[in-house]
């Protein structure tokens, strides 16, 4: 019998000679699975390899990607794709690791907050065990610090504080000269995710200042405020990063906004919607109509208050997704014709082919997609 690496070198070499060939990847994936789900070529496969109780709703996720992966920016956000119930299903999740630690130990971590009535949140954390392999897709996301170096406010809430772990640990790790400052809002002690982390953080990087604030301390909320923003010095010279559920960040920009700092220094994400919020210049316009799924031979009516994405998986199809937000544009598509208009902006497509986000595009008119 062969010994364990003769064997694991022998299964490598397999794997790449038959993906030097032409066959597609969906061929020769199952049998790759079966021999180690990590030689699988159709998709980046990620081992669990720990598993932290962070609170009592929220869990870290250390993974080891394969080695091909190519690896992420501080504050960006990755695809995963589980399977529940026989159906392939991708989330967004922001990356709470430092891009240092995967190159020096090939694992990132994602920090995960089980959400109440999450299909695929609660799946991870019912499911997911050390040893279990998931599927990895590229990072993305422009939620990075701008060049050259400048002081820094963070504003997050509750698992909003995900990308700024990112954010802080590489920092730290780069010894990042200019002031950094960090508002952490929670619901109670209990909530805060990272403590022992931020904590450690704050002691061991000297321009880093971590205020977190409980909302819920006493029988009156206790919100962001103007005291806060005072007392952040050099307010309107730094660079903000907001992240969190949207009323803090709708909070944020005003308060920002009237402390005088430029809506050019301040940049936003968040993940808590299911379904991006419908732009209000779109009140005045008649939209809906005939959906026409061009692959698919099917047909579709649409009254204009769904998205194609939700239009085409009432349908019965379903479409690669991701966030669900027009955020990662996983669902990128091909119009062949109509107009649609994009529920963020209010802003209408053109008539012709043109590429398409599913997840923000509403018909206005007759439409047909290549779905």
């Amino acid at each position: 019998m062969l010994a364990k690496n003769t064997q694991t070198k022998a299964l490598h070499w397999l794997g790449k000679q038959l993906f030097n060939r032409n066959d597609p990847a969906a061929f020769f994936d199952p049998l790759l699975e079966k021999l180690d789900p990590m030689l699988v070529q159709g998709h980046t496969p990620a081992r669990i390899d720990q598993i932290i109780q962070e609170t009592s709703d929220t869990r870290t996720f250390v993974l080891k990607p394969a080695g091909r992966w190519p690896g992420f920016q501080a504050g960006q956000h990755v695809n995963i794709c589980v399977e529940t119930s026989g159906i392939q299903r991708t989330r967004t999740f922001s990356l709470s690791s430092s891009p240092e630690l995967w190159a020096q130990q090939g694992v990132v971590t994602l920090t995960i907050k089980r959400l109440s009535g999450g299909l695929v949140t609660n799946w991870l954390h019912d499911n997911l065990s050390c040893g279990d392999v998931i599927s990895l897709g590229e990072a993305f996301g422009d939620f990075v610090l701008s060049e050259p170096p400048r002081p820094v406010l963070f504003i997050a809430g509750g698992s909003g504080i995900t990308p700024v772990l990112s954010h802080l640990e590489t920092m730290a790790a780069q010894d990042f000269r200019a002031p950094v400052s960090l508002l952490y809002f929670v619901r109670t002690q209990q909530d805060i995710i990272a403590a022992e982390r931020l904590k450690a953080l704050e002691n061991r990087y000297s321009a880093l200042t971590v205020n977190i604030i409980a909302t819920h301390k006493n029988d009156t909320p206790r919100y962001l405020n103007s005291e806060d923003l005072n007392g952040v010095p050099g307010l309107k010279a730094r660079q903000i990063f907001l992240c969190g559920p949207q009323g803090l960040m709708d909070l944020a920009n005003e308060l920002l906004h009237q402390h005088g700092v430029r809506k050019a220094d301040i940049q936003s994400t968040f993940f808590s919607a299911a379904t991006p919020p419908l732009n209000p210049d779109l009140a005045n316009q008649t939209l809906g109509g005939k959906v026409q799924f061009a692959k698919s031979s099917l047909e579709a009516s649409s009254e204009g208050d769904a998205s194609l994405l939700e239009i085409a998986e009432a349908s019965g199809l379903t479409p690669r997704h991701g966030c669900r937000m027009g955020i990662c544009h996983q669902c990128s598509c091909r119009k062949t014709s109509g107009t649609v208009v994009n529920r963020l902006t209010g802003q209408a497509s053109g008539p012709g082919e043109e590429s398409i986000q599913l997840c923000i595009s509403i018909p206005h008119g007759p439409v047909a997609i290549d779905v």
